[in-house]
């Protein structure tokens, strides 16, 4: 299981391992963290007190520092596992659910007619569906996308990224995600 880094002020950073974490709580950079521990790292023991190192790792873990606030502008990369997680696997034009192997990126404005590979441009659609719509737009084709597409927010591509995510984790996560947001409702 991986642990989900925060800055201080709690929001979210990274997905890290267990190990990465552990360096973290050993270096004393580990500000605060949330929920249960999941996970004991024992490691030596300590010759004049017999002591065994021991680590208890959080699931979220808050690191001191900051981030530059610029960091918080970015929008989420967009990729293909992402973008079917976030359309929930969902055909955008004949509404079926489909298997990750039977789904395309669809493109609503072409490339070929100057679309950009945006998260606002593209949605998920199955191999049928992308192939009937080729390389027009929606009026001409006469298939409208059945959903709107977004660009996810930062607690939302944490999640997007396909982790197992633990209880508190999502719990932490879908906290942050937007009202309206698909994760809701999954």
């Amino acid at each position: 299981m991986d642990v989900l880094q925060l800055d201080c002020s709690g929001r979210p950073q990274a997905w890290i391992t267990a190990r990465e974490a552990a360096v973290l709580y050993a270096s004393d950079e580990v500000a605060w963290t949330l929920g249960d521990p999941f996970r004991v790292l024992r490691g030596g023991v300590q010759r004049h007190s017999g002591q065994q190192s021991r680590i208890e790792l959080h699931p979220i873990i808050a690191v001191r520092g900051a981030i530059p606030s610029k960091a918080w502008r970015q929008v989420p990369t967009l990729s293909n596992p992402k973008l079917f997680a976030r359309d929930r696997q969902l055909c955008a034009y004949c509404g079926g659910h489909f298997r990750v192997d039977d789904l395309t990126r669809e493109h609503i404005v072409p490339t070929s007619r100057g679309g950009q590979d945006t998260w606002m441009n593209c949605i998920t659609a199955c191999r049928t569906c992308n192939g009937r719509k080729g390389n027009r737009l929606p009026e001409e084709s006469g298939m409208n996308p059945l959903y709107v597409p977004y660009v996810p927010s930062l607690h939302e591509d944490m999640i997007l990224r396909g982790r197992r995510i633990l209880a508190d984790q999502m719990e932490f996560l879908l906290a942050g995600v937007p009202r309206g947001s698909r994760l809701r409702t999954q």
